[in-house]
């Protein structure tokens, strides 16, 4: 099975290369998968825990998986990013599948850090450390309370139940929110969907679920690969080779180009890997300290947007600063984190600038609930925009800006999307 998995992944990697570019789409909430700095700065995030039970193999005298990867960290003074779920706990009757396959913790729902082990995993049950995790200056991001998928993943997870609707994946996540914001006193910012689906019944998306709750969505650009388990007979051999297929790849793209790490965002594990082993627990220590050779700072994710929170706009452009200060309640870059300056402008680009987020997300949320199908992202703003008079009724989303309100007029070809961010009145 998990042959099938690795032979899944490429195949869809092959597949988007072979078909036409994903459009993106202006948005108020951006895939974060990388940013654009020149530093040797990158983040590392670690999925499904907290994990109050050992490594396995246990070669850390009985400590929790979890505590081993704060202690790595802390080894090596690196921040990691913990996208933590609540509790997987009400999530039966259930069975457990083929250790090996994807169903190892689970047929029907996941199952954290295993099945008939709920309680010794997820905030809801590890304060000690979430606490530690939080006094030592690491990040938590929200990966869902019950870590159930937001909609449809026929390939691999079809026998899945899952969400389903928006307001059932915004409860969900809202939950996991509350009990970090009531217990702790902490605000999270930003989910990974479970497993990266997206796409829900009623025309909405995982990206409608974040608009709702304030977040960005966490993706990732590397993969530390520790969740997949070697084939190999010999439980020994086969740890070796999960180590080395952490380690071997990040040496490589070093090797290959010292700047490579710049800005990205390397995926990890707190948790066991379809075989019941923690490779992670080993191979994390190698990581770091290849990436401390090459002069590497370790940070959470949050901390790395703070080099820049876009993926193709850096600290030396002259837009950089005002761009930053928009972007914190308008919608200024795509879907995929790309402010794409150089691109014409749009109509619904300038009213996705110019309209209250919330307003026009209210406006284009009736619209969707009222047809059961997805519509442009920016059809909320257009028509809050051309309500309140600040654009002329009749216009269309996709045309091209050739006139600003306030009588600036362009050339024939219309605005760049920098032309008219330049000149926008903050």
């Amino acid at each position: 099975m998990s042959l099938i998995v690795k032979i899944g992944k490429k195949g869809k990697r092959l597949v988007k290369k072979l078909l036409p570019e994903e459009k993106h789409h202006l948005s108020y909430t951006r895939r974060i998968e990388r940013v654009k700095t020149e530093k040797r700065v990158c983040a590392m995030t670690f999925d499904d825990g907290p994990m109050d039970l050992p490594a396995a193999p246990d070669r850390f005298d009985g400590r929790s998986l979890t505590d081993v990867l704060l202690d790595t960290l802390a080894q090596f003074g690196a921040r990691g990013t913990f996208d933590v779920i609540g509790d997987t706990g009400e999530n039966y009757p259930d069975q457990a599948g083929k250790v090996g396959s994807a169903a190892w913790g689970g047929v029907k729902y996941d199952h954290y850090p295993d099945i008939g082990r709920d309680g010794m995993g997820g905030a809801a049950h590890c304060d000690r450390l979430v606490r530690r995790i939080l006094d030592e200056g690491h990040q938590i991001t929200n990966h869902g309370y019950r870590h159930i998928i937001f909609g449809k993943k026929p390939f691999v997870y079809g026998a899945r139940e899952y969400l389903g609707s928006v307001d059932k994946a915004v409860d969900d996540l809202n939950r996991l929110h509350h009990l970090m914001e009531e217990r702790y006193g902490y605000q999270i910012t930003m989910t990974r969907p479970p497993h990266y689906v997206d796409k829900m019944q009623g025309g909405f998306t995982s990206y409608d679920v974040c608009d709702r709750l304030g977040y960005q969505y966490m993706a990732a650009s590397f993969d530390g690969a520790g969740w997949l388990p070697s084939t190999l007979p010999d439980a020994d051999a086969a740890l070796d080779a999960e180590v080395n297929a952490m380690v071997e790849p990040v040496r490589r793209a070093l090797e290959q180009d010292p700047d490579f790490f710049c800005g990205q965002i390397i995926f990890q594990k707190d948790g066991y890997n379809m075989a019941k082993r923690t490779p992670v627990a080993f191979g994390l220590s190698r990581q770091l300290e290849l990436l401390r050779e090459y002069g590497y700072q370790v940070v959470t994710v949050a901390e790395l947007m703070e080099e820049s929170p876009f993926a193709d706009l850096g600290r030396d452009d002259p837009l950089f600063d005002k761009l930053c200060r928009l972007q914190a309640d308008r919608a200024v870059a795509y879907s995929d984190n790309r402010v794409r300056l150089d691109q014409p402008m749009t109509w619904g680009e300038l009213a996705m600038l110019m309209a209250p987020k919330g307003e026009a997300m209210n406006l284009r949320w009736a619209k969707i609930r009222s047809t059961g199908r997805h519509e442009d992202a920016c059809c909320g703003a257009l028509e809050w925009c051309m309500d309140h008079g600040l654009l002329p009724r009749g216009i269309k989303s996709g045309g091209l800006v050739t006139a600003l309100p306030g009588g600036l007029f362009s050339p024939a070809q219309g605005f760049t999307r920098r032309d008219v961010y330049a000149a926008y009145q903050e």
